[in-house]
């Protein structure tokens, strides 16, 4: 994966429209008449044909293509280096996108992203080598399954839009190869704008099908609070993945299509698909049991994933979470930053204090107890655990070992312990993959069993189960729930340079990012879902703390100030201000990035 070119921050780049409505590109589209024209740039390939790298400089600007203009933003530094960032504005008389696909909110998202899709298998056809290092690349970073607001392709309400992408200017060894340039950027990418940003490439439908789904996905989430539900899972969705890797839907004559138990049947209206019935995960805590194989993560991972809406044809286009549920799992060895994880862990040997607790190594009990502690002053309302993935004796202390090891030299308060309280004090649900302990039947308000894919409601039997087979466990738990103490992050704690330079950013695939001379390490937080989103992360750790931290706010009023900024003036806050490869985020990723970052300081 690229590393980008280093980022400044803009404190003053201009107020953008919001990020779901069309780009100020988009409209200046209408009154720049001065562009030069494509037989000028034509002109200008040909004349820096040849010379040294640093001549197709002259190519940065606007040009006027037949149909659309080429903006070329930036030139990279050598074919060697991440390639130059260029646009394409396209306008609607020549995109002729259905005016219903391009309504701004969820339809045009789900436009643009269909468009960038299309955009980027085009590219793909047609970006081979063509000389030094990176030359003849051609890349845009397309959504995957997710439909999610993002910078790579923008719709406007007319119909107008831009495209923004990367592409390796020519070049053997460092002199420019105009000729090859020339075939690049005024043959290949107008057929790539022919097949992939106008109507008439798509079959009959298709366009204006995935701004619909979009827009269902959408209501569907909305309509969740008003049922008492923090999840639904339609009937007929397709859950299964391909692989860990590949998170296109699994396919074939095995796959289970999904359908609820009639306990749990609700009905949810959508305003283009009219009546969904589906499994309503009702709030409180829900408990997933079964065998191995047999599904729990599974579903689990689909409401983990339900934050998102999902492409047609995904299997999940109508499955959805509340917004503001959060994976929570044990992370050995992550840093943790004066959390006050007293609730679940008690003073430990040594007399360490854990109402401030700060390590660079925590254990899995302690990263557990941190993650949860986060996620709750982040604005979490539904937490999501699988015990595959959690540690052991934070979820669970048995009636044997209670016997073996007294209450008074165990610090851990279990989760179980918590769990009800947590809904009952705070309104925090709990959805969790259960197979091996039965004593949480005793605090769950609906328990689903999945057999080969197919999910029942036993909670009346869990009720039975647990009362026949009483496991004399005694409750541990110190006291009540506690208010959190504010944590306030310090600005000079997030350093973002690196050598020479003021600031440096790079972002490793979609689990790492390089903040100055730290490593943010990503990889337990399973709800980042591409490399563009994680960019954008990074890019807002920077706008946190050069725009929102000179006095001091509170975590949460920090991400309140980012988000809210974000929502307003739109993802071109972040980065260069034209970037195509930023995708949005929620509060609770960038929270966890924040929260990883080793250097970070807070003051009470």
């Amino acid at each position: 994966m690229w590393d980008v070119e280093p980022s400044q921050y803009r404190p003053n780049m201009g107020r953008s429209t919001d990020m779901l409505n069309a780009h100020p590109s988009l409209q200046r589209l209408r009154v720049q008449m001065t562009d030069a024209t494509h037989h000028e740039l034509q002109s200008t390939l040909s004349r820096i044909d040849g010379k040294g790298y640093k001549a197709y400089h002259d190519i940065k600007g606007r040009w006027a293509l037949p149909d659309f203009t080429l903006v070329v933003d930036y030139v990279q530094g050598d074919p060697y280096a991440a390639p130059s960032r260029v646009r394409v504005q396209v306008p609607g008389a020549v995109t002729a996108l259905p005016p219903e696909a391009c309504r701004p909110g969820p339809r045009a998202v789900g436009t643009g992203c269909l468009l960038a899709r299309r955009f980027q298998q085009e590219a793909r056809s047609r970006g081979r080598s063509r000389g030094s290092g990176r030359s003849g690349e051609l890349r845009i970073e397309a959504p995957g399954q997710e439909v999610i607001p993002n910078t790579a392709v923008q719709v406007g309400s007319d119909g107008s839009l831009e495209a923004r992408f990367r592409v390796g200017l020519p070049a053997r060894g460092r002199r420019v190869l105009g000729g090859q340039a020339q075939h690049l950027l005024l043959e290949d990418v107008p057929e790539i704008v022919q097949a992939s940003l106008v109507a008439a490439a798509y079959d009959a439908g298709d366009i204006l099908r995935h701004a619909e789904v979009n827009e269902d996905a959408e209501a569907l989430r909305e309509a969740l609070e008003e049922h008492g539900l923090v999840g639904f899972i339609a009937d007929g969705a397709s859950l299964p993945r391909r692989s860990g890797v590949d998170d296109r839907p699994l396919e074939g004559p095995d796959v289970v299509p999904f359908q609820s138990p009639d306990e749990l049947r609700v009905t949810l209206q959508a305003p283009n698909a009219g009546s969904v019935t589906g499994m309503g995960v009702p709030r409180g805590v829900t408990l997933i049991v079964g065998g191995g194989y047999h599904g729990k993560s599974t579903v689990l991972r689909a409401l983990e994933q339900g934050v998102y809406n999902h492409r047609p044809g995904d299997g999940r286009e109508q499955v959805v979470a509340e917004a503001h549920a959060v994976k929570i799992r044990a992370e050995d060895g992550r840093s943790v930053s004066s959390v006050d994880i007293s609730t679940f862990i008690g003073t430990l040997p040594g007399g360490v204090d854990t109402r401030r607790f700060s390590t660079p190594n925590a254990s899995g009990s302690t990263s557990q107890a941190a993650a949860i502690m986060e996620a709750i002053e982040a604005g979490a309302g539904t937490l999501l655990i699988d015990e595959d993935t959690s540690a052991t004796n934070f979820m669970i202390r048995d009636r044997r070992m209670q016997a073996l090891v007294p209450r008074e030299r165990e610090p851990i308060t279990p989760f179980i312990d918590r769990v009800r309280e947590l809904h009952d004090t705070l309104g925090i649900s709990s959805v969790l993959v259960l197979g091996g302990s039965g004593d949480y039947l005793d605090v769950a308000d609906t328990v689903v069993a999945m057999t080969d894919y197919r999910p029942a409601d036993v909670t009346n039997r869990a009720r039975e189960v647990a009362r026949a087979h009483p496991t004399g466990r005694e409750p541990e738990v110190p006291g009540p729930l506690t208010e959190l103490p504010p944590r306030r992050p310090r600005r000079d704690s997030l350093d973002p340079s690196r050598g020479r330079r003021s600031v440096s950013l790079k972002v490793r695939g979609q689990d790492a990012i390089q903040f100055g001379t730290d490593e943010i390490d990503l990889g337990a937080v399973e709800q980042l879902v591409s490399w563009a989103q994680t960019r954008a992360v990074s890019e807002a750790l920077l706008l946190a703390r050069n725009r929102f931290m000179a006095d001091g706010p509170t975590l949460p009023r920090l991400l309140d100030a980012v988000m809210g900024a974000l929502e307003k003036e739109g993802l071109d806050l972040l980065g260069h201000g034209h970037d195509g490869d930023l995708t949005l985020f929620r509060r609770h990723e960038l929270a966890a990035a924040l929260n990883r970052l080793r250097t970070l300081e807070v003051d009470g």
